[in-house]
C-alpha cells in the first residue's frame, strides 16, 4: 500500500521561505514521477512542481525561479523549497506519486 505523508507547512510572512517534505512508503520511489500540487479555497488543484521518473523537472510559471523540487531516493522523500513567498501562494500543498497516489496535504499560509 502506497502512503505519502507531507510535512513542513505553516504560517510565514511574505518574502519568507518554507521547505515542504513528502515521504513515500510502499512504492518504487526512485523510478516514480513525483509532483507537488496545491489547491487554494475556491480554486482547482494545480501542479506546482514536477520531477519525472528520469529526474527532469518542470514548474508552473507562477513559481518558476522561486520554488525548487528535489528528491532523496535513499529516504524516499521529495522536497519543495519555497522562497520569496507571496500571499497568493497560500494553499494546501500535497504531493502526488505517478499521479495515482496522494498525500493528505499540508497548509501553507503566507500573511503578514
Amino acid at each position: 500500500q502506497v502512503r505519502l505523508v507531507e510535512s513542513g507547512g505553516g504560517l510565514v510572512q511574505p518574502g519568507g521561505s518554507l521547505r515542504l517534505s513528502c515521504e513515500a512508503s510502499g512504492s518504487s520511489f526512485s523510478s516514480s514521477a513525483v509532483g507537488w500540487y496545491r489547491q487554494a479555497p475556491g480554486k482547482q488543484r494545480e501542479l506546482v512542481a514536477f520531477s519525472s521518473s528520469t529526474y527532469s523537472t518542470n514548474y508552473a510559471s507562477s513559481v518558476k525561479g522561486r520554488f525548487t523540487i528535489s528528491r532523496d531516493n535513499a529516504r524516499n522523500t521529495v522536497y519543495l523549497q519555497m522562497n520569496s513567498l507571496k500571499p497568493e501562494d497560500t494553499a494546501v500543498y500535497s504531493c502526488g506519486l505517478n499521479a495515482q497516489y496522494w498525500g493528505q496535504g499540508t497548509q501553507v499560509t503566507v500573511s503578514s
